[in-house]
């Protein structure tokens, strides 16, 4: 037998070790995605679930980041100490959140410094609903009771994502988010108990971030090209209408404690469907929005620049502490 002959066997036969394993792999998967499982970073999985993975949970702690950003805006503008120090503990959670998730999205070979370049370079993406302003102090209830509202109707379920490091990191962060709503919600209390002005300013907050909360569940399902594979694969375990759904299922009892009017006139309750019938939600703005045109897209990309270049020197300081420690372990 020749060499090439030899060299064709052998390259045959890595092949089809290759083809069994991952035929073994892919079974393997099957079996712990129908029996309702969990998938651990060392498990085989296919390429497009990774990829799947890597872009939800990085745009989530991307999204985690930026959105430190219109509340930061208020810390120094907060009523009182106690609110003071209460907004600087949530902005503090969210930079944890985000950290938390990043850390979670390693486990499947993606760096956070790639996570991080492909944020700044604007190729990642995260939540519209950070590229609003927020121009009153009325905003910090607004954003805590819907914002952080539509994010735990959203997320609560990922906490039996299929894949466990994200199931097990939205375990701690859905219990975080649930004191941030119920924080916006006093606040917003408090304003609704105060005087006529202060009353409009909290119906006026819930005016303008009532909308994009609704947004924040994505597209239509029929105009969601990642929903339905993300369900088949039991990342998400509800699509994007349904989660809208229950939003405002859970919104319309709270608004009538607080007094505030949702700001949606064709909002009825439909006995058949036993759920809400919404009024149509301007997806053109979403698209705006989602495509970099928003009120604040610039502004917010353009910070998360300046923070990173900021941080360059201990980014640097960190890697050579490391070398060096790195060096004297090596001696030793």
């Amino acid at each position: 037998m020749t060499t090439t002959q030899q060299d064709t066997g052998q390259h045959a036969e890595h092949d089809a070790r290759l083809d069994a394993e991952e035929a073994a792999g892919r079974e393997r998967f099957d079996d712990l995605i129908a029996a309702d499982s969990r998938v651990e970073p060392r498990d085989w999985m296919p390429d497009d679930y990774r990829r799947t993975l890597i872009r939800q949970m990085s745009q989530h702690a991307n999204s985690e980041i930026i959105g430190m950003q219109p509340e930061a805006n208020w810390i120094t503008r907060a009523p009182s100490l106690k609110r003071k120090a209460i907004l600087m503990a949530k902005v503090q959670d969210e930079a944890g959140h985000g950290l938390y998730l990043y850390s979670a999205t390693q486990t499947l070979g993606i760096t956070r410094d790639e996570m991080t370049e492909q944020l700044i370079a604007g190729k990642a993406r995260y939540s519209s609903i950070f590229n609003y302003p927020t121009v009153s102090w009325a905003d910090m209830g607004a954003i805590g009771w819907l914002v952080d509202g539509a994010a735990i109707c959203n997320q609560v379920p990922l906490c039996r994502a299929s894949y466990a490091p994200y199931g097990r990191a939205m375990v701690r962060i859905c219990k975080e988010e649930s004191f941030h709503q119920r924080q916006g919600f006093e606040i917003l209390l408090s304003l609704m108990r105060g005087t006529t002005a202060q009353q409009q300013l909290a119906q006026d907050a819930v005016n303008r971030w009532y909308w994009p909360s609704l947004m924040m569940f994505g597209p239509p399902d029929d105009d969601s090209p990642n929903s339905a594979r993300s369900m088949a694969w039991k990342i998400k375990r509800f699509s994007n209408d349904e989660l809208r759904q229950r939003f405002v299922g859970m919104l319309v009892p709270q608004a009538e404690v607080l007094g505030v009017t949702l700001p949606d006139p064709d909002l009825r309750w439909n006995e058949e469907r036993q759920a809400y019938d919404l009024g149509p939600i301007d997806w053109t703005e979403f698209n705006e929005v989602l495509s970099g045109r928003g009120p604040c897209n610039a502004q917010r990309m353009q910070r998360r620049r300046e923070a990173h270049e900021d941080g360059r020197w201990v980014r640097e300081a960190a890697a050579a502490y490391a070398a060096k420690q790195s060096g004297r372990v090596a001696a030793a």
